[in-house]
């Protein structure tokens, strides 16, 4: 397998997140529709400039992973100029068994060998671990993902919503670099951003991000990737409060402004941080993928006033 055209992996701007492709969120079987969306949407993707697509295991209870995998039988050419990243760690409920994390080293590597079945290739280029697992030994995780290196079953690893001390605690066990951390965050999903400005304020005990992970990330060249990024359509579709109509109208204006469109704008508000943001947008839409095309080619042009107008709409209160 060659090295993908799209880029080093973790130095994305923009990735797509393939949770929508695969059908139903069942074990039913996939069929030639299912494929042909996720065509679809994959050419969008092409079109619009991104080169990075993420799966985890879980999506479409791996059902993501397998219609990816057609979609790739469909154009071989097409393997070697994109970046795939996928997730493990998490197990859905069965068998009167419930959903549980997993994190097992003997786990790791065989999520990872059915993923590279499911998604017909030969290595993956990243490895996300999916969630924390507390039952698992960071040795055990370590030896698993240093092995996955060495067998070229797996380029690079990250990590998914995980702290700052958690990252800092394997990293301390691997010779292979961390390379991300993808979080949910976006101009809804904001404790992100809060968490270092609530401090020494009463709503700082109500936040919950593990506050140190920007700057343990941005410090150690762990690159953040955004999922959630669009906000599940909040200010670009389906507007429930005041504020998410106001910060809806402001997006509008403001794309209207830069000649762009409001989905634009809106992870324009990520990538404007300093902290270098990928976000991840999820739609299984063609149109909303395309919707996001300045992303990609364009840098954010918002300003700190700017920035901040949006940051405070969406609020719905001024900073404290």
């Amino acid at each position: 397998m060659t090295r993908n055209a799209g880029g080093d992996e973790g130095t994305d701007r923009v990735l797509y997140g393939c949770m929508g492709l695969g059908g139903a969120w069942d074990a039913e079987p996939y069929g030639p529709a299912d494929i042909d969306a996720a065509q679809a949407v994959v050419e969008a993707a092409l079109d619009s400039g991104i080169t990075a697509f993420d799966h985890a295991d879980i999506y479409r209870h791996g059902k993501s992973e397998a219609v990816f995998g057609e979609v790739l039988a469909r154009d071989p050419g097409l393997r070697g100029r994109i970046t795939i990243q996928t997730k493990c760690g998490i197990r859905l409920a069965d068998g009167g068994l419930p959903g549980m994390y997993d994190l097992r080293g003997a786990s790791i590597t065989r999520r990872v060998e059915d993923s590279l079945a499911r998604l017909r290739t030969d290595v993956i280029d990243v490895l996300l671990l999916h969630r924390p697992d507390p039952l698992a030994d960071p040795d055990d995780i370590a030896a698993a993902l240093t092995s996955l290196h060495r067998q070229g079953l797996v380029r690079h690893f990250g990590v998914s919503n995980m702290g700052a001390a958690q990252i800092a605690g394997l990293q301390a066990r691997l010779d292979v670099p961390l390379i991300a951390n993808q979080l949910e965050m976006s101009l809804h999903s904001r404790a992100w951003v809060e968490a270092g400005v609530l401090l020494n304020t009463p709503h700082a005990a109500g936040n919950g991000f593990p506050y140190g992970t920007l700057e343990h990330c941005r410090d150690h060249g762990v690159r953040l990737q955004a999922w959630g990024a669009l906000a599940q359509g909040r200010f670009t579709g389906r507007q429930e409060t005041a504020a998410e109509h106001a910060t809806a109208a402001l997006l509008v204006r403001l794309a209207e402004d830069k000649g762009t469109t409001p989905e634009t704008v809106l992870l324009w508000w990520l990538m404007r941080h300093p902290a270098a943001i990928a976000p991840v947008i999820g739609t299984a839409r063609p149109d909303r993928v395309r919707a996001c095309r300045d992303a990609v080619l364009r840098e954010p042009a918002l300003s700190h006033e700017e920035w901040y107008e949006l940051w405070v709409t969406a609020r719905g209160i001024p900073l404290p």
